[in-house]
């Protein structure tokens, strides 16, 4: 896949095999995990699979979740990006964007600068014609993120024994 995205400070670029152990740095954090169900990854082969999955994801869909690394020090940080979602809302699929940083790198806006990439994508490139989010009600930074990038209140919904809140953005070009 050649999608590669660039911003101020962040290059987003597929996400490899190589990354595994990065992911595995980001993904056993239970802070990480704090509001995606309490459930840190426990072996790299889980990161190995999610992986193999989302490159699965390229082939079929034309995107997915995007490695997020530094311009300065072209070191990992996370991911973000635009990916076709079939499990979160059971009641239909939609595009969703999305991001997941190691913890040292929260605060610092990356996230809210990988994702206004990611929907500039998602609407120029993709020409998708809404993309939508879920973040869960008590994850105060994430809410505040989707807000941030445009995304509008859109309701909300339980997942996995959760309340979440449900974010929309239209793409400004129809």
């Amino acid at each position: 896949m050649q999608i590669k995205l660039q911003t101020e400070r962040l290059i987003l670029r597929p996400i490899t095999l190589a990354d595994a152990q990065d992911f595995f740095e980001m993904d056993s954090n239970p802070e990480v995990h704090k509001f995606l169900g309490n459930k840190p990854v426990k072996h790299i082969d889980e990161c190995i699979a999610y992986i193999t999955c989302v490159i699965e994801e390229y082939k079929a869909y034309g995107t997915s979740r995007l490695a997020i690394v530094l311009k300065d020090t072209n070191e990992f940080i996370g991911w973000a990006g635009v990916r076709f979602e079939q499990n979160v809302r059971k009641e239909f699929d939609y595009y969703d964007v999305g991001y997941r940083l190691k913890q040292r790198y929260w605060g610092k806006g990356y996230a809210t600068e990988a994702a206004l990439a990611s929907l500039d994508f998602g609407f120029n490139q993709l020409q998708l014609k809404e993309i939508g989010a879920a973040a869960e009600a008590n994850h105060i930074a994430s809410n505040t993120i989707l807000k941030k990038i445009g995304m509008q209140p859109s309701g909300t919904f339980t997942y996995d024994g959760k309340l979440c809140h449900w974010y929309v953005i239209k793409n400004p070009n129809y």
